[in-house]
């Protein structure tokens, strides 16, 4: 119950952190969606590669990294700006989020 609890916790700091980044930043370009996205794999990677577990990686990996990242609206995005620019977004979008959850990983494996 208390690992529930965190993620809950976790998640309630991490999606308005998504929601505020994506609002301010998201206009032309989902840039504000970009940045939450790799943001949050290079902390996921920090958490998995480092000491957290139980509630610690409840709380931070599974709860603000799943709240803050967001794989429905990069999805949309996606279609939304067409063939090139969405698969560009795309390859940007992946390409940034795993270099930055190997990059996590490493600096604290």
């Amino acid at each position: 119950m208390t690992e529930t609890l965190c993620v809950a916790l976790g998640a309630f700091v991490g999606a308005p952190v998504r929601y505020l980044l994506s609002s301010r930043y998201d206009a032309a370009l989902p840039w504000g969606t970009l940045a939450v996205n790799v943001a949050a794999s290079l902390l996921l990677g920090m958490c998995t590669g480092g000491a957290l577990t139980g509630d610690a990686l409840a709380l931070l990996g599974v709860g603000f990294c799943g709240g803050m990242s967001t794989y429905s609206s990069f999805a949309v995005q996606t279609r939304d700006h067409g063939p090139r620019r969405g698969a560009t977004y795309a390859a940007l979008t992946l390409g940034l989020g795993l270099g930055a959850a190997a990059l996590g990983f490493a600096v604290t494996s």
